[in-house]
């Protein structure tokens, strides 16, 4: 379950970063090793998805990690999204092998084909990628079946998340997730607008996710403590890889601190009424003030302010209340630097 009252939801997007069964099959050992939800993938007919091969694509890669050093290529858009292909069979081995492992698949569909592909084989939940948002006949297609439909929202207006909605919605599709997804590969601090998720929340009665395309976890935490339902961060198996959105995954020994770091950040989250655990009142006890004698006393003396000193520990008369004795008699001696009771007053 996704949404108010439930951990966040914590995917690792593969999608982009496998090259074929055998990396796919890992990073989904990746993701299931870390302790994600999910693992999300991409599947998609290249050829019939770009049709200008001359349409090209530029991506900063890092080149050398020791360094930092990144450099920018140029390449084919279809040749970049057919490293992304699987035949069908090859998907169901995926599927099967995190059924194995006990993850979540869900993937990325750009074809009606590929809609009744992954509904066939009882994936719970199908996103349509922001390119798509206004491709509203893959929306209802989407739509027919019973399960979660999620919506990236990528360079697309309000406008055009609420008509989007409305198509879904009109075709009785109750259950959807809005992904808050900046542009860039990867995206620049400023042009993110993490505000967008309370807009988003607060506009629309459905969870809303963050897909994160910046290095880190420092988005991811802002992103969580905004009321994000669900946190999206790629992964992969080498950084260096010359391939787009790489350069700002996460690889495997960084993955299992990611969940963590999330998991830490929910957890410090806490609740929105202030209470207070044991070891909250018993560090209050120790840390608040008492009222003592700062002087020795005598039976029958009127407390006067001169005569009190306030220290810790607060498990006597708190200091607070010091105006419920100031005024009144002493009934016995009190020595200086004694704790005062009630019983010492009349």
């Amino acid at each position: 379950m996704v949404g108010d009252g439930n951990p966040v939801c914590i995917v690792f997007e593969a999608g982009p970063t496998h090259n074929g069964l055998e990396s796919a099959l890992k990073l989904v050992d990746v993701a299931a090793d870390a302790g994600a939800d999910a693992v999300k993938f991409q599947v998609v007919d290249a050829e019939k998805l770009v049709s200008d091969p001359a349409i090209t694509f530029s991506y900063q890669w890092l080149a050398d990690k020791a360094t930092g050093r990144v450099e920018t290529a140029t390449e084919s858009l279809l040749e970049i999204i057919k490293r992304r292909e699987l035949t069908f069979p090859e998907w169901e081995t995926v599927i099967g092998h995190c059924r194995k492992r006990g993850i979540e698949f869900f993937s990325t569909a750009t074809t009606e084909e590929e809609v009744h592909f992954l509904a066939a084989m009882g994936v719970g939940s199908v996103k349509i990628c922001s390119g798509d948002l206004t491709f509203h006949h893959l929306l209802r297609v989407a739509a027919q079946y019973p399960w979660t439909v999620q919506i990236d929202t990528g360079s697309s207006t309000i406008g055009e998340v609420e008509n989007a909605i409305l198509v879904l919605e009109e075709a009785n599709c109750k259950n959807i997730i809005i992904n808050h997804c900046p542009s860039g590969y990867p995206a620049h601090p400023e042009r993110i607008n993490l505000r967008v998720l309370t807009t988003l929340k607060q506009m629309f009665s459905y969870p809303v996710a963050f897909s994160d395309h910046t290095t880190g976890d420092v988005m991811d935490v802002a992103a969580v403590s905004l009321g994000a339902h669900m946190i999206e961060k790629t992964i992969t198996l080498d950084r260096n890889t010359r391939s787009p959105e790489h350069i700002m995954s996460l690889e495997p020994h960084e993955a299992k601190d990611f969940v963590k770091t999330i998991r830490s950040v929910e957890l410090a989250l806490g609740s929105t009424r202030r209470l207070l655990g044991e070891p909250e009142q018993v560090s209050r006890v120790r840390g608040r003030r008492s009222l003592f004698a700062g002087c020795a006393l005598q039976k029958g003396d009127i407390l006067v302010q001169s005569m009190l000193t306030y220290a810790r520990p607060g498990d006597g008369i708190p200091a607070h209340l010091d105006h419920l004795v100031l005024g009144r008699k002493l009934v016995r001696d009190v020595p200086a630097g004694r704790k005062l009771q009630l019983s010492d007053f009349e």
